[in-house]
């Protein structure tokens, strides 16, 4: 005989999130709904690269691929995220008790020819045993430990290092206007009916800096690609991950594209993308503007989880039709400890046809979604991981 305890535990698991609830409404404030009406309103710059307070979730994404003076290449990423936790929780305990908000920071740096992959994740909710965080309102300054992303005299300056010895400063400069992503070229892109984010990009920025490894410091150049986003959002069936691309062709054209996941893994109708001309000028791509298709699989050795490695990538409508192939296959990151995710960011290299012509290009690839354990979320990885 079977015996369902929910019965038993239900009551109980309810008073304990009662009582929860009434202790972090004393000690941290009642929680909002992070809905003011404006969730739909057009991106304004320069407010909107600045960190807002009334949003859920906001993140400052860069990534790119660079080459030293010695002719190594090498991938990086940095992003950096807040999160408000009025409506987070861990089973019966309000996040918001615990902290609100909190900062996170993702840092990772692929090595093209020695095949190494170096990453660091920190968080912090600025109480006196984190790391100091500083995410302006006023002006374009994050930063976190001694990580930072800021603006200074029309350039983005990007600080970050590992505890392996990589220490990583660049200077990016906007080549192209910002595009605003969505249909209505607003920077509203929606994800699911009337759930959407503001969300807008550099879609290439001329890099120079200098990368320090193994002692040896030296110079770098090359190109990045800045994504910006944020909002309230609620996550559905229709968004059980994504695969998201943005690729930088030799030619100085870009595309972005993304497949939002559903239950079934199958691409939902609110997958998107951009394509930039040569002048910066945007065309959106709605799902049935191109293919993407994975041509082979890996899986990681640590998660077990089987990401797709390796695409083929068509967009009829610019006769473009390329394979894009990670520059290694293990570009996994663990942040469980901060984003409570495990997820695949790695550099890529694009290679095809646009018509009769060769077309090359680098790119990046997010997978997001093929590991599932922050559905069961522990409170111990979080909070010491």
């Amino acid at each position: 005989m079977t015996v369902d305890y929910s019965n038993f535990t239900a009551p109980i698991e309810r008073a304990a999130s009662d009582l929860f609830d009434r202790i972090a409404d004393t000690f941290a404030g009642k929680p909002s709904t992070l809905r003011n009406g404006t969730e739909h309103h057009a991106v304004t710059l320069p407010r909107d690269l600045y960190a807002h307070h009334d949003v859920q979730t906001e993140w400052w994404y860069y990534t790119g691929h660079l080459r030293t003076e010695s002719g190594t290449h090498f991938g990086f990423e940095l992003v950096f995220f807040k999160r408000r936790t009025d409506l987070d929780r861990f089973g019966v305990i309000p996040l918001r008790l615990i902290a609100n908000p909190i900062y996170f920071a993702h840092f990772a740096l692929t090595e093209q020819e020695s095949k190494r992959f170096h990453y660091e994740h920190r968080k912090s909710a600025n109480s006196p045993f984190d790391l100091p965080a500083t995410f302006s309102s006023s002006k374009y300054l994050l930063k976190l430990g001694n990580w930072s992303i800021r603006e200074a005299h029309g350039l983005h300056l990007l600080r970050a290092s590992t505890h392996d010895g990589v220490s990583f400063e660049v200077a990016l400069k906007p080549a192209k206007p910002v595009t605003l992503n969505g249909a209505n070229n607003d920077g509203v892109s929606f994800k699911d009916h009337n759930e959407a984010s503001r969300y807008f990009s550099y879609t290439r920025m001329a890099a120079e800096g200098t990368l320090t490894r193994d002692g040896k410091v030296e110079a770098c150049t090359g190109a990045a690609w800045m994504d910006r986003e944020f909002g309230t959002w609620t996550a559905t069936e229709n968004q059980k991950g994504w695969d998201w691309f943005s690729i930088q062709f030799d030619d100085e054209t870009e595309l972005m594209v993304y497949h939002i996941r559903d239950k079934h893994g199958k691409p939902s109708s609110f997958s998107s993308g951009s394509y930039v001309d040569r002048d910066g000028e945007r065309t959106h791509l709605l799902p049935a503007d191109f293919e993407l298709t994975p041509t082979g699989y890996w899986r990681s050795p640590a998660s077990n989880a089987v990401y797709p490695s390796g695409w083929h990538l068509r967009l009829p409508r610019f006769e473009i039709d390329i394979r894009v192939t990670p520059v290694m296959k293990n570009q996994e990151l663990d942040t469980r400890g901060t984003t409570m995710i495990i997820y695949w960011e790695g550099a890529c290299l694009a290679e095809g046809t646009r018509g009769n012509q060769t077309l090359t290009g680098r790119a990046y690839a997010e997978l997001v979604g093929y590991d599932r354990s922050h559905e069961k979320p522990s409170i111990a990885s979080f909070l010491f991981g």
